[in-house]
């Protein structure tokens, strides 16, 4: 296999602090620019390239840079506005579009931005196309000069791109499907799916209380959203919701909490899921796709049910390579990324939500319940902030504490140190049968890492 050296792509696209290297207007005005020019390079009578954003203060700003490059290699650019991820994915194949294009940073703070692509199939782009990508955008002629006169691409505004995407999830649930006498609470995160997603379930008839609703380009994920679910359990306490649904930043993943406001993530989601679908005969080869971030305890389930868990590397772009490349129809992310490959080429958060409550309604059990069949294992995970991603194993002082932590975990534990790929961040992950032992090593293994770091 050959080993990508991609400066600008990470786990999930282009990422970074808005308006520093690399998430500059230059870096989205090169990128517009590279992926025109690989469309202009297919023969077509229209060349279309899908653009959606999140909430964020600085999306205004990159949305402007990525079509002024879109449009100067003589493509067309559709400005979808604030759309769920997934939304982007579904209309690039929907519209026939050669690419689509996400100006979001996810579950960050509002800080950061990020762009990530589509290719026409709706899939994200693989290592070697975002190589390709890369080396067009480093060309010091990619954006001299194009085409002028009618050769110039047109930038205009889709208005029903949020009701074609609701159209399209709600089609995934039979015709007779309701939500009827179902109260729910809905975390929206202030971010791409706070008018999507209110608009899917009321229209399925569920109750629904709606919060992080009002995004004014800075509280995107602030103190809300699938990373800070705590406010959303107080409110299920709060109004007797029968469930809590939980959005990140760009609506492409969810957590969940159950009727007595404990969080129910994604291990427990898939888990859940995979029973239901194993019970109908429709998880392809009995398998699940997850990450080696997903718990200890989804394997032993997954076991249990008569099925299988194969792991990925972190990226639900991984996930995805997978399934597509096994014949696999359902996989994700203990975060909450979950992938119906049968419906969508990416995950989605909304599209989730309902397959959960598809799953509580069929059953007439509460998500409590549901849940319960994963049991975890003690996990700890701790992130440990970096000036720069060095060679864990070549540092000496880390090694050490990394390979005293596989011994104290024995063969019961597992240990996992990674450098998170859109943050200067290393994530230390380690989970056993002793809680204690499991604190003990991951903080141990922290403690060399940020003092080498």
């Amino acid at each position: 296999m050959i080993k990508m050296h991609k400066k600008l792509f990470g786990t999930d696209g282009v990422r970074g602090l808005a308006n520093q290297e690399p998430m500059t207007a230059k870096t989205a005005l090169n990128l517009g620019c590279a992926i025109a020019r690989q469309s202009v390079s297919t023969p077509s009578h229209h060349h279309r390239i899908l653009v959606g954003t999140d909430t964020r203060v600085s999306c205004s700003m990159l949305e402007a840079a990525l079509t002024a490059g879109i449009s100067s290699r003589g493509a067309d650019a559709l400005l979808a506005g604030v759309m769920p991820t997934p939304g982007i994915a579904f209309l690039t194949v929907n519209m026939g579009c050669d690419a689509g294009v996400v100006i979001s940073a996810s579950h960050n703070p509002y800080e950061d931005n990020g762009i990530k692509v589509f290719a026409s199939d709706g899939f994200k782009l693989s290592d070697e196309a975002e190589l390709a990508l890369e080396k067009l955008m480093l060309d010091e002629n990619e954006c001299a000069e194009g085409p002028s006169g009618r050769g110039i691409g047109k930038i205009r505004r889709m208005e029903d791109a949020p009701g074609r995407y609701v159209v399209f999830v709600k089609s995934i649930l039979p015709r007779e499907f309701t939500l009827d006498g179902i109260r729910l609470v809905l975390d929206c995160a202030n971010g791409a799916g706070y008018r999507a997603a209110p608009n899917v379930f009321e229209e399925l008839g569920a109750s629904v209380t709606t919060m992080a609703t009002d995004p004014d380009g800075y509280n995107i994920n602030y103190d809300c959203g699938s990373l800070h679910p705590e406010r959303m359990c107080e409110l299920i306490k709060w109004s007797g919701a029968d469930v809590g649904i939980a959005l990140d930043g760009d609506a492409d993943r969810v957590i969940f909490a159950d009727q007595q406001g404990n969080v129910v993530d994604g291990d427990q989601i898939m888990g859940l899921i995979a029973w239901h679908l194993i019970t109908r005969d429709q998880l392809k080869k009995k398998t699940l796709v997850a990450t080696v971030m997903s718990n200890m305890g989804l394997d032993v389930a997954m076991r249990e049910m008569g099925g299988e868990l194969v792991r990925t590397p972190v990226g639900d772009r991984y996930v995805v390579e997978r399934m597509r490349k096994d014949g696999y129809n359902f996989g994700g992310e203990q975060s909450g990324h979950l992938i119906f490959l049968d419906q969508n080429t990416t995950g989605d958060g909304i599209m989730a939500a309902l397959e959960v409550l598809r799953v509580m309604r069929e059953t007439g059990k509460p998500l409590s319940d549901l849940a319960s069949r994963v049991k975890k294992f003690p996990q700890v995970l701790k992130n440990v902030p970096v000036k720069r991603r060095k060679n864990l194993e070549e540092i000496e002082d880390v090694k050490k504490a990394m390979d005293e932590a596989r011994k104290l975990l024995g063969a019961s534990g597992r240990l996992l140190v990674r450098y998170s790929g859109t943050q200067l961040a290393c994530r230390v992950m380690a989970e056993g049968e002793d809680s204690e032992i499991v604190n003990q090593v991951v903080q141990m293994v922290a403690n060399a890492v940020s003092r080498n770091g």
